[in-house]
């Protein structure tokens, strides 16, 4: 078995140690927030201070991919989860019976189980904690990269990693340090090639707010999570001991609705949103509106041309690649990304490093490259769409698949299969090309949704929402 160092102590950097960890690996964390976890989940959500995750008390949400991961390979960790408030909740059996029909075999695959962020990770803290052959170290910043001899002619070869807590010797360097990741500056600092990188700044904003229920009940759900409302979309994701959170997401380009980030206007506007408003009614427990941008997609690949640009280094989830938070994917394709790596030390293992780099990289483009490119698709067309609604115009790409997709998530409402066709891949259970392979699938889709467009929009006219979110 290997020795190996992860670098980062995330929910996908914790999972994915305990992946490697429970098949046998000697494995270190590293992380250089020095906090450790809180006591409860009320501590986590006041008093936990995690500078290193700038999104740390934003609204999540955890999908059922990440859920099926955990109940099949991390059992405890779903306990664990569990035990601190988490809430599993069935969106399909939310939906009322006349829209989803009877419960079917394989329903439960759409289960999820989710929390707030501090509170998920003071519960996959805790399972880490009791996991044996795995050490997590707090405080330990990450200063540069230890390097051997080359096992592949020209290629940087790394054998650890030089931290404030001292160096760490290791047959793999694991980075999972998320969207911000230093990698490519430390694999520069040692003279290894730089990675590919795809890089866009999508330019979404989010303003967002949590709340508790007085009985630990929910909101009803009249409709997704994620909803398109013209030039805005709503977030609301239910959480872990009666709390939820609300989110409006926009074009960082559209100046008329910098005004969200006031909480009364604010208000005004999630209060106009007649499927949305009654998720207000409730106690906030945060005392602002908070906002994030300046959100990119990005993907870092570190194989170029065929041939690895280090060796005894991978990256996974979030620092590999990243997209628009807003879908809920990133746990989800990170831990999924996690058992691509377990499963690739199970075989071809490291006994030749440079066969090791290039089995991950193409398991890594089979298995989670697909959603990444798929969320990334996704997140042009709805950025361009609002930007066209901002000026007054109706977008309209020439782009069959945007249309199909559209069309489906308007059908979902009127058909019981639809319905499961999209939820199953909004919650990362089954790429949605599975589906659309079937013609007499796209039949249905085109005609119960084709005049999407034509469907009432529960929301305001753009003028009266740049009215209320300027006061």
């Amino acid at each position: 078995m290997a020795k190996i160092v992860v670098l980062g102590a995330g929910v996908v950097g914790l999972g994915t140690a305990m992946l490697l960890a429970d098949d046998g690996h000697e494995v270190t964390v590293l992380e250089r927030d020095p906090a450790a976890p809180v006591a409860s989940a009320a501590e986590a959500w006041t008093d936990w201070d995690r500078r290193g995750v700038n999104q740390f008390r934003l609204p999540h949400m955890f999908l059922a991919r990440y859920r099926a991961i955990l109940d099949h390979e991390l059992p405890r960790v779903a306990r664990s989860i569990e035990d601190a408030g988490g809430l599993r909740l069935n969106p399909i059996l939310e939906v009322p019976e006349s829209v989803r029909g009877p419960e079917r075999e394989g329903d439960g695959d759409f289960e999820v189980l989710t929390a707030r962020r501090p509170v998920m990770e003071l519960a996959v803290g805790d399972a880490a904690a009791s996991t044996p052959r795995l050490d997590v170290r707090r405080g330990a910043v990450v200063e540069g990269l230890l390097t051997g001899p080359a096992a592949e002619r020209g290629t940087t070869h790394v054998v650890g990693v030089h931290s404030s807590d001292g160096d760490v010797h290791a047959d793999l360097v694991v980075d999972v340090m998320g969207r911000r990741s230093a990698l490519p500056r430390l694999l520069e600092d040692v003279g290894a090639r730089p990675p590919h990188e795809e890089l866009e700044d999508l330019g979404f904003m989010y303003f967002g707010r949590h709340f508790r229920s007085p009985d630990g009940s929910l909101p009803f759900a009249f409709g997704p999570g994620l909803q398109h409302l013209g030039t805005i979309s709503s977030l609301t994701l239910p959480a872990d001991n009666g709390t939820w959170s609300v989110t409006l997401v926009t074009s960082a380009r559209d100046k008329a609705l910098l005004g969200l980030r006031d909480a009364d206007r604010w208000d005004k506007v999630v209060r106009s949103l007649p499927l949305v408003a009654h998720w207000l009614d409730g106690e906030p427990i945060d005392d602002r509106v908070a906002t994030i941008s300046k959100i990119e997609d990005r993907l870092r690949d570190y194989v170029v041309d065929g041939t690895p640009v280090a060796t005894g280094v991978v990256s996974v989830g979030d620092a590999w690649s990243c997209s628009n938070p807003s879908l809920g994917r990133g746990a989800s394709i990170g831990l999924l990304h996690g058992t691509v790596l377990r499963d690739v030390l199970r075989d071809p293992g490291l006994e030749n490093p440079g066969t090791f780099a290039t089995a991950f990289h193409e398991a890594t483009d089979t298995v989670a490259m697909p959603w990444f490119r798929w969320t990334r698709q996704q997140d042009r067309h709805r950025l361009a769409e609002v930007d066209a609604g901002v000026r007054g115009e109706a977008y309209r790409p020439d782009d069959e698949r945007f249309e199909l997709e559209r069309a489906l998530s308007a059908a979902s409402t009127k058909d019981a299969d639809l319905l499961r066709v999209f939820v199953r891949s909004a919650l990362v259970v089954e790429p949605i090309d599975v589906a659309l392979a079937d013609p007499a699938v796209v039949e249905r889709i085109c005609e119960l949704g084709s005049n999407w467009r034509d469907e009432p929009l529960p929301a305001p006219s753009r003028e009266e929402l740049v009215a209320l979110a300027s006061g």
